[in-house]
């Protein structure tokens, strides 16, 4: 089986990814672009995407990442994550790619957009290091 089929049915697989209707819409070598369809359930008391969403899409964007680059089923083991303004529009965009890449890790980063008028807007940065799953 290829990465990409790989990739595909390990999302598919995923119940919160289809709760937050998360769609994964690229897969690379050692790359993964997440894409969420803004609704209000999504959204916290200021009308901006909660936190958490914008984080899950950060996180799972960066374990397919180093997941695609370790070339197999992979963890998270660790992010952080930057706010850099809040997610107001229509939809949020996750492109993620792994900077480095051995047996043991990858580390990787996401940038994730939000999209309003057409016009795409940095919203939040990430980092994160995967590791390959036993399981």
């Amino acid at each position: 089986m290829d990465l990409q089929q790989f990739a595909h049915e390990v999302f598919s697989a995923q119940p919160f990814s289809q709760f937050v209707g998360a769609e994964l819409t690229q897969v690379g070598p050692n790359s993964a672009e997440i894409r969420i369809r803004i609704t209000d359930n999504l959204k916290q008391q200021h009308g901006f995407v909660h936190g958490g969403v914008i984080s899950y899409l950060a996180d799972n964007a960066i374990t397919f990442a180093g997941g695609l680059a370790l070339g197999g089923n992979a963890l998270t083991s660790e992010f952080k994550i930057n706010y850099l303004k809040p997610a107001v529009g229509d939809l949020l965009v996750g492109r993620s790619s792994a900077r480095s890449a051995g047996k043991r890790q990858a580390v990787c980063q996401c940038e994730i957009y939000v999209t309003a008028d057409g016009q795409e807007k940095l919203c939040a940065l990430a980092q994160g290091t995967v590791v390959p799953s036993s399981g």
